[in-house]
Order: structure tokens, then C-alpha cells, then sequence
């Protein structure tokens, strides 16, 4: 059940929070002036002070006074106005917190806040002093100790590539919760890094972390943008080596994924693309970049659960973390809601607490921003049924933060916002893991049934939310045109093999990988009969696919020739498959025999008798039904999803390749058995229901 929006939130942080001020003696307290605001506090996390006070009736806004002291708290600068609290950046006006960030993190400070009633002042709060948290990790302690060029230079230059490799390196060394590995090199032949962490160690293949139900961050996609970076390498610190319950309990329940940097060219010229121009957010379906492929290719193998996407975004009147969920219209409706879910429902109401400003993307004057391009590494991942949000820090302080013309404040309020986020993403996993994984499977299940029609181009939108709210422009509708809606979706798409292996021109230097290559990296099952090539819907990816595939696709690799069932309705008696068949809402009454070099695809289909396979090029079926037992043998390409089988399961001596038999979901009335398979069957991390024994590689199925 999905969490209702929040009224009321109480006042509190969540990471490293420390509370720095005493109640004032009952001898000491004196009448507050009208109009004064009360009650301030000030709790100390990593980089940024919450502060928090009584609301005052009739105010306008707040400002927000930080001026820096010594241990006598004596001033040692001037006072500064570093926040403006305004009512859209809040769900709850009655009780107002504002995160202050961007100084040096350890120094001391005093806090007031004043209310505002239009333009008029009203008078200063009592002050409050305390020390900020110095940056996490004790000096003297090996591991901890690390830091990056970024906190070393005090935020005055963003963190080398050189520095970067060496501090991932370090981090590996030193901690048994961590394992680097190289996801592949950019363009310029730089490692494009990935930390995995677990806890006691991390899992040992993709296979087994994939198994753990992983989270993935994905750090710095732009190369001007590293606010998300720095924080992304402060994090990995914190979790190789904290002690603290809540990140050892984190990591045991999961794997976390990190990739500082996917693009190191862009990020060591300081560039928004590649080196060869490219806007690595516009090619993670299309894959033509070595960057994109890489990260594709690891969403294929560890299969992350939930994602967050880090940029920076220059509306200066935005909040200061617009966050926005997958909106294309094919993503699964399961996943498009947990996404908001994570976005509303956790985001804006720990956002309230800390004091942070997450509002959607857009926000406040964001114009034609956050639409339905399947490029985008958030519909990618949606359409990918990942759970996931893009994640924007508000490039320049703007309005509310009118200190920020220091640079090295702006980039600290940045990256420390970043940081805030990513640990609510894994605590948000950690609370809510078995919606996740329900909202993943029914994403699955529902797109490999391969019902409901296929849209181009366009987003599902994203309603304001309910006053009070944070920012009030919600993002722009996007309602895709009518002719880029495919009402009656095909069986599946077939390739000539000049189109399949045929060589492309549009990667670096003119040089792209083939659709065959590019097919691949995503994972999807391909079923080959001659010089034919066929990539069925019946899929978990089924939204993506005729993006690339078919002639209406906006932004496709090839023209696909559509092919639509060739069996529906009622057929009595014994049937022998040949060549490709396609069987979509069908009823056979009689034995299913799929000769050798045949193939046959399913998709809402009972089968009464037995169904056999021998050296087959595929079988696929999903939200069917076989009514007698199943038999597979030598076949090149098998998916089982959502099926009900009546009846005993053997599948032996297949060999696919790289792409691993796919059984998940699906419901055997009868024992079931795996052998000599290579590789061995997965279940896409969606448990079958085995009413018999399961023995050899099926026994964890």
C-alpha cells in the first residue's frame, strides 16, 4: 500500500544529527517581542546545520542570520543573511526548518532567524552558537582518514581523476566491504569505475549482488556537473568504514552500487559531454557511446532495484533538490508509482525535516523540462522496471541562498545536499525494499503479458502537490500525438541480418557497435531462423524495445518489420511448430511439438497437453498457461514468465550463450528440474512457486 502524503512531520535529521543547544533557564527567560520567533535550534549533520523555530502567525518568509564565532563566541566576521524559508519549499507550514550549508564544516557559528511580514522586519531571534560537524571520519584512523581532493582543498577545486582513482583505490584496499571493478573505459581510455558495497563483503559476481536486490547511484553524467560526484566519494568513505548501525544494517540488507564518474572525458575538461560531444543522458538507449554502453551493460548484470541519476540544474529560483521519476509512458505503472512514491512520499517529508528544499523538476519557473525522451537514464532505467529518480542540485544559490556568490559555499550546499539525498535513497530502500520488489515484479509480469498500447513519445504526468507544496510548477504534460501511438502492439520485431549485423556508423570517430551488439547490452532475447531475426514483446523490457526497433520511433536504431500472432482463437488437435509462431490469446487442445530450428512465443495462451522442445531456437512464453508438462532440450533462447504449468518442468542441456533461460514468476504443479544447462537459469529475482521437488540448477529457483 502506497504511504499517504504527509500533514504532519516531526522536527528531527537522520544522519549523524546532534542536538547543540540547551533550553534557556526558566530564571533567564524573558517575554518575547511580538512577532519574535522562538524556540530556534540548530541540530549539526554532514555539512549542513537544521534549523528549525515556532512559526510566527502572519509571516511572509524568514531570513535566515549566520555569523562566525570563536570559543568565546565571540564574532570573528560579519553577520550574513545565508537562507531566505519561504512556504513553497515545505509540506508542513508549521513547523519550518531550514538546512544551512556551505561553510566550512567544523567551524563554530551563531544562528538567529527573523520573520518578515511583506518587507517589514520583525525582530531576531534569541541566538543560538554551535559547532558544526567536522568532515566524517576520525583523522587518526586508517580508512577513515581519506579524503578527497575536494575536502582536502576545502571545496576550492573539485576532486582530479588521478586523485579519483587513487582515493576508490585506497577505499578497496582498506575495506572489506568494498570491491572496485572497471565497467569498461571511455572514449579517451579512462576506467569507468564501479564500487560495489556489502556488508561483511560485498557478493561475489553480478549474479549473487544482483541477488541481493542492489541500489545504484550514478554520480556524474555531465562533466560540469560534480557536485553529485564528490558527494557520491564522501559516501563510499562513510560506508567502507562507519560504524553505525543504521549503515551496517544498510549493507547487509543490500549491495550498493556506485559509479562516481561515467563520464571522465567530460569531467576532466569540464565539459557538459564526452569528449566527442555527446550528452551521455541523451544516448542510454540508443548506447552508441562506450560510456552509456558500460552502464547499460551493468544494469543487464547486477540488475539494480532503485537508481538515483546526479545533475546540477541552473534555475536559479528552483529548490534546492528538484528530483523527478521515470514519465514515459510505456514504464509500468508499478514502477512509475513507486518512483513518486520515493519522490513524495519519502523526499518532500524528510526533505521538511532536515530542511531541505526537494520539490519537482521544474519547480518554480522550470519551463519545458523533464519529458519523456527514453534517452534519459531516468525513463531508460523506468523502462528498465528500476525504481528511480533524477536528482538536480540547484547550480547557483538563487533567491534563497543569497550567500552563494562564494564559490566554495555553493559547492559545498551542493554536494552536501547530494549527500543528504543518497543516504534518504538507501534508507527509503532499506524501509520500503518489499514495495520495491512487488512494484519490479508486477512491472515484469505486466510487460511481458505485452497488453496495452505502445506510445513514442510522451509522459504521464506529474500533478502538483497538494498545497502546501514544495515549488509550484510541476513539470510541463508532454501528452504524446496521436500518431505516435501504436494501438495494437506486434507479436515482435524481425531484422534482416544486414540490419542485425550490418556495421553502423554513428559512434566515435564514426565507428558504432551493431544493433546486434547494441540488443545485447540491453538483454533482451533475440531468436534467429536463417538470416531472420526476431525480437519478441513478450519481455520485461517490452516498453523499450519498439522504441529502437520500430519505424515510429522518434529516436530508433532501424526500421523493424512488425510481425503480429500468426495463432489465435481455438485449435483442436496435436500441433507441430515450424519457423517463427507467434500464439497471443490462443487455446490449443492437443500436444505442442516445437521442431528443431523452430520457435514459439506466447502471450496469453493455454496449452492443454504437454509442450516439448528439441533443439529449438526458442521458446518464450508469458501469462500463459500449459495444462500438462514441459519439456525443453537444446534450445537456444527460453523465457518463462508468469506461467501456470500443470505438470513437471525439465529443462536440459541448453546452451544460450551469455543470455541465461529466464524462469520467474510462474507457478509448476509438479516437480522441477535443470540440468546441464549453460548458463544456468535466473529468475529475474521474482520467486517461482514449485509444488514439487526442485533439484540441481533449478533448486533455488
Amino acid at each position: 500500500m502506497r504511504r499517504q502524503r504527509p500533514t504532519l512531520i516531526a522536527v528531527s535529521t537522520l544522519i549523524a544529527v546532534t542536538l547543540t543547544t540547551a533550553p534557556i533557564p526558566a530564571s533567564a527567560q524573558r517575554a518575547a517581542p511580538p512577532d519574535q520567533v522562538t524556540a530556534l535550534t540548530a541540530h549539526q549533520a554532514d555539512g549542513y546545520t537544521t534549523l528549525a523555530w515556532q512559526p510566527v502567525d502572519g509571516a511572509t518568509d524568514y531570513q535566515i542570520e549566520r555569523t562566525p564565532v570563536d570559543a568565546d563566541n565571540t564574532p570573528t566576521g560579519a553577520p550574513t543573511i545565508v537562507g531566505i524559508w519561504r512556504p513553497n519549499r515545505q509540506i508542513n507550514q508549521q513547523a519550518p526548518t531550514f538546512a544551512d550549508a556551505g561553510y566550512n564544516p567544523g567551524d563554530t557559528f551563531q544562528w538567529r532567524v527573523r520573520a518578515r511580514t511583506g518587507t517589514t522586519e520583525q525582530p531576531y531571534s534569541d541566538p543560538v552558537t554551535a559547532t558544526t560537524t567536522a568532515p566524517w571520519g576520525n583523522p587518526t584512523t586508517p580508512g577513515e582518514q581519506l579524503r578527497t581532493g575536494w575536502e582536502t582543498t576545502h571545496a576550492a577545486q573539485y576532486t582530479s581523476d588521478t586523485d579519483e582513482y587513487a582515493y576508490t583505490a585506497a577505499i578497496d584496499a582498506l575495506s572489506d566491504r568494498v570491491r572496485v571493478v572497471e565497467l569498461g573505459r571511455t572514449v579517451q581510455n579512462r576506467p569507468i569505475n564501479m564500487m560495489v558495497i556489502g556488508h561483511p563483503t560485498p557478493a561475489a559476481t553480478p549474479e549473487a549482488v544482483a541477488a541481493t536486490a542492489p541500489v545504484a547511484i550514478n554520480c556524474n553524467v555531465h562533466g560540469n556537473e560534480p557536485g553529485d560526484r564528490e558527494a557520491c566519494l564522501i559516501m563510499a568513505r562513510q560506508l567502507a568504514f562507519s560504524t553505525d548501525p543504521r549503515i551496517t544494517d544498510l549493507l547487509s540488507h543490500t549491495t550498493v552500487l556506485i559509479v562516481p564518474t561515467i563520464n571522465g572525458d567530460g569531467r576532466a575538461n569540464n565539459t557538459r559531454g564526452n569528449s566527442t560531444g555527446q550528452d551521455l543522458n541523451r544516448d542510454y538507449s540508443l548506447i552508441r557511446q562506450p560510456e552509456t554502453t558500460a552502464y547499460i551493460k551493468m544494469v543487464r548484470d547486477y540488475r539494480p532495484v532503485a537508481g538515483y541519476d546526479g545533475h546540477e540544474f541552473g534555475n536559479s529560483r528552483a529548490g534546492d533538490l528538484p528530483m523527478l521519476p521515470p514519465r514515459h509512458q510505456n514504464v509500468a505503472q508499478p514502477i512509475f508509482d513507486q518512483s513518486q512514491d520515493m519522490i513524495e512520499g519519502h523526499m518532500y517529508a524528510k526533505g521538511a525535516e532536515a530542511g531541505w528544499w526537494a520539490c519537482p523538476y521544474g519547480c518554480e519557473g522550470g519551463g519545458n523540462v523533464g519529458l519523456s525522451e527514453e534517452t534519459i537514464l531516468r525513463n531508460t532505467l523506468g523502462l528498465k522496471n528500476v525504481t528511480n529518480s533524477l536528482l538536480e542540485l540547484r547550480s547557483s544559490g538563487g533567491q534563497t541562498r543569497p550567500d552563494e556568490g562564494n564559490t566554495t559555499n555553493n559547492r559545498r550546499r551542493k554536494t552536501y545536499s547530494a549527500l543528504w539525498t543518497f543516504h534518504q535513497f538507501l534508507d527509503y530502500h532499506r524501509a520500503d525494499r518489499a514495495d520495491i520488489l512487488k512494484a519490479r515484479s508486477e512491472a515484469i509480469e505486466s510487460q511481458a503479458a505485452n497488453t496495452g498500447r505502445l506510445v513514442f513519445r510522451g509522459s504521464r504526468p506529474i500533478p502538483a502537490h497538494p498545497a502546501p507544496h514544495p515549488g509550484d510548477s510541476p513539470p510541463p504534460l508532454d501528452a504524446p500525438p496521436a500518431d505516435l501511438i501504436l494501438d495494437s502492439p506486434p507479436c515482435a520485431y524481425k531484422l534482416t541480418d544486414a540490419q542485425y549485423n550490418g556495421a553502423r556508423t554513428d559512434g566515435p570517430g564514426g565507428v558504432g557497435t551493431t544493433v546486434a551488439q547494441r540488443i545485447a547490452a540491453h538483454g533482451w532475447k533475440v531468436i534467429t531462423i536463417g538470416d531472420d531475426h526476431y525480437v519478441p514483446l513478450n519481455q520485461p523490457e517490452r516498453g523499450l524495445i519498439p522504441l529502437l526497433l520500430d519505424g515510429k520511433g522518434v529516436e530508433k536504431l532501424t526500421d523493424g518489420e512488425r510481425v503480429y500472432p500468426s495463432l489465435t482463437g481455438r485449435r483442436n488437435g496435436p500441433l507441430a511448430v515450424t519457423g517463427f509462431t507467434c500464439a497471443d490469446d490462443a487455446t490449443i487442445n492437443g500436444p505442442v511439438t516445437v521442431r528443431a530450428g523452430a520457435a514459439l512465443v506466447t502471450t496469453a495462451t493455454t496449452i492443454s497437453g504437454p509442450l516439448t522442445a528439441t533443439g529449438a531456437t526458442g521458446i518464450l512464453l508469458a501469462d500463459s498457461t500449459i495444462n500438462g508438462p514441459v519439456r525443453i532440450a537444446t534450445t537456444d533462447t527460453i523465457s518463462i514468465i508468469d506461467a501456470t504449468i500443470a505438470g513437471p518442468v525439465d529443462l536440459s542441456g541448453n546452451t544460450t550463450g551469455t543470455d541465461a533461460p529466464v524462469l520467474a514468476g510462474t507457478t509448476i504443479r509438479g516437480p522441477l528440474n535443470c540440468t546441464a544447462n549453460n548458463p544456468t537459469p535466473h529468475n529475474l529475482g521474482i520467486a517461482n512457486t514449485v509444488h514439487g521437488p526442485r533439484t540441481t540448477q533449478c533448486a533455488a529457483l
